[in-house]
Parts: structure tokens; C-alpha cells; sequence
């Protein structure tokens, strides 16, 4: 492990760098595709993809970081460190496509959302019929107050620790996270049509695997389960093909369909709607799931966000405090987290390109 891989950057625009240089450094071809708005800092966004291996092999490897944006801090470090530790291996019959930042803003800005304040991962729904989350309404001013003050932070999380006391805390963690369209400044908020990552994805996927017939695919996450244990996550349920597959390439998925995941089962996740964008060919899919801290410290972190950017302001006092909350919310600095981290990206990782191998 090289001691850039001990670390995670601080800023979207070191971890992009650091994430080209690792390309170039293997050999790789790549893409920028900019994102019309600029970063915390000014900077330049954009989604970077880095590609290696025979442009004509009939197996591909797909590798997404920052679906949440936040959640980049850790999933670009996987990727740099794969480029440096890792490229060298790809077998003459497989390539490994890598997307940097699908959602450039949320990791510049510190927030798992988008611009819109859409969650990327429940955007991917049929907008001829959004779905509805009519529990998510009689909660949401108690989830994202008018006021963050000491007393309404209490006061809010009280009432909702309550609810979830009453329900269940599976049956919360589902009517909170699996998705809402109806409340814009809101967590977990699925937009109300197709966003700029979206718009990319759909354009660009079908030519980033073209003209592979077999993909692997691993987007890769933070903020739910243990600390530093990775869970693979399937959007399928256990019996269907892309479930069956995927068990024999790694072992332990567990499904979001079937409660068995650290995940509620949700609505618009871009895994369930890739199969769309790529028609004819074999897909197995997992999102890779990696704890942090407990449930709810992710929730207050996500809830201070959204308050800031619906009722505060994003660049005035209180900004930077909310940010680092977020932060350490997705992004753990301890060297010892990023080694346990980086230990199972190379396990799943190296198992995705065996069984594309045989």
C-alpha cells in the first residue's frame, strides 16, 4: 500500500489531482466531461473517466465514485489506489473502466445531494409516474426545521427518535431514506426529473461499455453498517439473475428487495435502471457499502446540510462546521479505517475481474 493510499484528500479539487496523476502514472486514457456550475472554491467540476486495458474486449469493469458526492472522499481514494496498486494486473480479455465524481457538486460542496438537492440515487425513476412517500410529509418539518438552533435540534430529534421508537426503526430508516418527491429542500429527495448526472449517465454508459457484452460493475458508498466493513449491496432480489451472478463472483450480497441489507429498499437507485442503458449486455451489479458511524450521527449530519442549504447559508458562519459534520459523517480519517477499507476494495475488486477472467 503506498502511503498516498493512507489518506484521504481534503478537497474535491486534490482528490480529482490526485486521481489524474494516478491515470496518467498507469497509462490510461482520459475523458473530462465539465459540469456547468464551479466548486466550493471556484474550481473546475467535472466527471473524469479513466480507461485501461483493450478497447475491443469483450469484458468490462466499471468502477463509480462519488454517486453521493461525500461520499467521494473515500471512493476516489479507492480508485487512485486501484490505479497505482492495481492496473498492471487487467487480463487481456477484460478493460476497467473508472468514473471519477458522477456528482461533481455534492463532493466540491461537502453534500451527498446534487445542485438540485436531489439525491442521485433516487432520480432514476419513471417521471411519467413519480412515485409518492406520503409518511415522509407528516415528518418532514421536524427532519429539516426552519430554525438548526440548539433547541430545535433537540426538540426535532426528540420527536423523530420517538416516531421511530413507535414504528420501528426499519420501517423509519424506509419511510426517511428509501426515497420522497414532494418536499424539494428535503432529505433523500428524488428531484422532479432527470438531473445533470442523470442526463450524463444515459449519453455516455452504453459507449463507455460498448462493445463489451459482459459487465461488472461496483459503485461505491459510505454511511451505513459497522465501521470499515464493506457490505455489497444488490438492487436485485435473491433468485433473479443479476443476484444469482453476482453471489457466485463474491459470496455475501445481500439484497435491498429483501431486507437482508444495510440499506433501505429504495426508489430510483441508477443500479436498478442500468439494465435499461444497456441492453444485450450481461450486467452484475453491487453497490459497496462501507460503515462509518452510527445511524444517528448520518442522519443529524444530513439534516444540518439540508437545513443550511434550504434556510441558511451555505458560505456564511456556520457552513464550515456543517460541513466538516458531514464529513466525518462519510469520510473517516483514521488511517486505520482506510487500510480495512482499501483490504476489501481489493478483495471485490480482484474477485470482479477474475469472474470477468473466465
Amino acid at each position: 500500500m503506498t502511503s498516498q493510499a493512507r489518506r484521504l484528500d481534503t478537497t474535491y479539487q486534490a482528490a480529482r489531482g490526485r486521481f489524474i496523476d494516478a491515470a496518467a502514472r498507469a497509462g490510461a486514457d482520459v475523458s473530462s466531461f465539465p459540469h456547468p456550475l464551479r466548486g466550493l472554491e471556484g474550481e473546475e467540476l467535472a466527471i473524469d473517466v479513466a480507461q485501461l486495458g483493450d478497447p475491443r474486449a469483450p469484458n468490462v469493469l466499471l468502477l463509480i465514485s462519488a454517486t453521493h458526492g461525500v461520499e467521494g472522499y473515500a471512493g476516489s481514494a479507492l480508485q487512485s489506489w486501484w490505479l497505482d496498486e492495481r492496473a498492471a494486473q487487467v487480463d487481456s480479455g477484460t478493460r476497467v473502466v473508472i468514473v471519477h465524481g458522477f456528482n461533481p457538486v455534492g463532493f466540491s460542496w461537502v453534500r451527498r445531494v446534487n445542485e438540485d438537492n436531489v439525491d442521485l440515487n433516487r432520480n432514476f425513476v419513471d417521471w411519467t409516474a413519480p412515485p409518492t412517500n406520503e409518511v415522509y410529509g407528516e415528518i418532514a418539518d421536524l427532519l429539516v426545521p426552519l430554525l438548526w438552533t440548539e433547541a430545535t435540534q433537540s426538540t426535532s430529534t426528540g420527536a423523530l427518535l420517538e416516531i421511530a421508537g413507535k414504528v420501528g426503526l426499519d420501517q423509519f430508516q424506509q419511510v426517511v431514506s428509501g426515497g420522497q418527491y414532494d418536499h424539494p429542500t428535503g432529505i433523500f429527495h428524488g428531484g422532479s426529473g432527470p438531473v445533470w448526472s442523470h442526463r450524463w449517465l444515459v449519453e455516455h454508459l452504453a459507449d463507455l461499455v460498448a462493445p463489451s457484452s459482459r459487465a461488472g460493475v461496483i459503485d461505491l458508498h459510505t454511511g451505513l453498517g459497522d465501521w470499515g466493513h464493506g457490505e455489497l449491496i444488490s438492487h436485485t432480489a435473491p433468485g433473479s439473475p443479476g443476484y444469482d451472478r453476482s453471489a457466485e463472483w463474491w459470496g455475501d450480497v445481500r439484497s435491498m428487495q429483501s431486507g437482508e441489507s444495510v440499506s433501505a429498499a429504495l426508489t430510483g437507485d441508477w443500479l436498478g435502471a442500468v439494465d435499461t442503458m444497456l441492453p444485450g449486455v450481461e450486467l452484475t451489479c453491487a453497490a459497496l457499502e462501507y460503515g462509518t458511524v452510527d445511524v444517528i450521527s448520518v442522519l443529524q449530519a444530513l439534516r444540518a446540510d439540508a437545513w443550511l442549504h434550504a434556510h441558511g447559508d451555505p458560505t456564511g458562519a456556520a457552513a464550515p462546521a456543517i460541513r466538516t459534520q458531514v464529513r466525518a459523517a462519510f469520510a473517516d480519517d483514521d488511517p486505520a479505517w482506510l487500510a480495512k477499507v482499501i483490504e476489501r476494495f481489493a478483495e471485490v475488486s480482484d474477485a470482479a475481474l477474475a469472474a470477468l477472467a473466465r
